[in-house]
């Protein structure tokens, strides 16, 4: 049972770690952020996910039939359509503009 558990330690002193650190920041770092800070950091995760979803979809893509294969990459052509469309449009109305 001991060596089970032992198989788990650094998860803990991980979670331990983590736990502390985000307790010391939000203790120490309570400064007011502009809201355009926000919106480019939300943007920056919105986009990020992006790269996210990539990369499972091109390990996986190969190990498909032709027919899927064909249909795996026009699915993701469509996605990052989407996306780019979304890009666009918050490039065009100033989203991320940093005054």
């Amino acid at each position: 049972m001991n060596a089970f558990l032992l198989e788990y330690l650094p998860i803990v002193i991980f979670l331990g770690i983590a736990t502390v650190l985000c307790l010391g920041f939000m203790l120490a770092a309570r400064m007011k952020f502009d809201v355009r800070f926000y919106l480019v950091s939300i943007l920056f995760i919105i986009f990020d996910l992006e790269v996210a979803f990539l990369f499972p979809w091109a390990v996986s893509m190969f190990d498909l039939s032709r027919g899927g294969m064909v249909f795996a990459f026009w699915s993701m052509m469509v996605f990052l359509g989407v996306l780019t469309v979304g890009f666009i449009y918050e490039w065009k109305k100033g989203a991320l503009e940093w005054e």
